[in-house]
């Protein structure tokens, strides 16, 4: 159980449907992940927390958590998993083998094998494909992660003397500059190329997005630079899935699709939070809610309206959507402590995963030799 003061390597248990010090889960949620077979991990920007939901033989739900300042930007195959920090940048490595439980039942244990200094550049969606796409030396193959820089308005890499390696940038952004002009935050990926990205505004000054919160945010093209969606409210997690774009417009708490030809946005299902982290299994979306600050970046939106009209408060923690019907069909709620996620990512055939943490006796006795 976690309390108020959880300790970095700590897990919660509990059973569907009851209240814990902090979680709270639909009654089929559990059933859910059993059904689909899945874990979920999440991240937490406020409160600096990368949380792995799996669930017990005995049918508990289970969260792992680590603490890692800032925690925003997420990306795993099951095998290899990214996460950013403050000013870090990390790659986690599973080194269970297939079929392989440690004694407590994990099967999934993500070891930290490589953290990288960026500074401060606000790291936001990660993906992982094709480094060179931006470049003329397209013959090359060459592999590795592909981020949003916030702080400096484009997608980059990593590099191997440098904070980053820039590879893209809107055409609206004139010069490479620590700025957050535009708010640059979401990533689609299409295999292995980066295909979309989501920005609160097409400013073209310093924090001149703020000013474009309500009606300003855009989806644009990565390979032509134009916009396929314009109008959103602070657009967050671009994803494409069943050959469908998606869209959380966040600032009206609402998951879309969008038609790239013709630039029609269809919502959903309305989300009673702030919208931000979406993957997806089977027919399902799995969306991150948090409760929005009370500050400037939040207030005067849409959803505030929203929400008032459904007599609700907005929530923090995870809703389950039928993405045929748009129907809410299981959820999980922080009730304190937790109040803003970031992202979300799926671990399939994945029942109960694990962190090792960056200090303790377990990262001293999990060693691994390369044959």
């Amino acid at each position: 159980m976690i309390a108020n003061r959880p300790n970095p390597s700590s897990s919660t248990t509990l059973k569907g449907g009851e209240k814990s010090q902090l979680l709270l889960a639909s009654q089929g949620f559990v059933d859910w992940l059993e059904t689909n077979n899945c874990s979920v991990a999440l991240t937490t920007y406020q409160a600096g927390r990368l949380f792995l939901i799996g669930r017990k033989p005995d049918g508990a739900l289970r969260a792992h958590e680590r603490l890692i300042e800032q925690c925003q930007g997420l990306w795993t195959d099951g095998q290899t998993l990214w996460t950013s920090g403050q000013h870090s940048f990390w790659r986690f490595e599973n080194d269970l083998k297939d079929s392989e439980t440690s004694q407590t039942g994990v099967d999934k244990r993500f070891v930290p094998r490589e953290g990288r200094v960026t500074g401060q550049i606000d790291i936001h969606d990660i993906g992982v494909g094709e480094t060179n796409q931006f470049s003329d030396d397209a013959d090359t193959e060459a592999t590795g992660p592909i981020f949003v820089c916030t702080a400096y308005n484009c997608l980059a890499t990593t590099s191997e003397k440098a904070s980053f390696r820039p590879l893209w940038r809107p055409p609206f952004i004139s010069q490479m500059i620590r700025e957050d002009r535009c708010h640059l935050n979401g990533l689609a990926m299409d295999g292995t190329r980066a295909a979309f990205v989501s920005a609160v505004s097409r400013s073209d000054v310093a924090d001149g997005w703020r000013e474009r919160r309500r009606d300003g945010g855009v989806v644009l093209d990565v390979a032509s630079g134009e916009a396929v969606a314009t109008g959103l409210s602070m657009p967050h997690s671009p994803r494409l899935y069943d050959g469908k774009l998606w869209v959380l417009n966040s600032g009206r708490g609402e998951l879309c699709t969008i038609d790239p030809d013709t630039g029609d946005i269809t919502p959903v299902a309305f989300c009673p939070g702030y919208a931000r982290g979406l993957a997806f299994v089977g027919r399902y979306a799995v969306v991150g809610l948090s409760r929005p600050r009370k500050n400037q970046t939040f207030e005067g939106l849409e959803l505030d309206d929203l929400l008032k009209q459904k007599d609700t408060a907005p929530r923090s923690g995870l809703l389950v959507i039928d993405i045929d019907t748009g129907r809410t069909v299981e959820w999980l709620r922080f009730e304190h402590t937790i109040d803003e996620l970031y992202d979300v990512a799926i671990l399939h055939e994945t029942r109960q995963p694990e962190a090792i943490g960056f200090h303790g006796d377990a990262i001293k006795a999990t060693v691994r030799v390369e044959m």
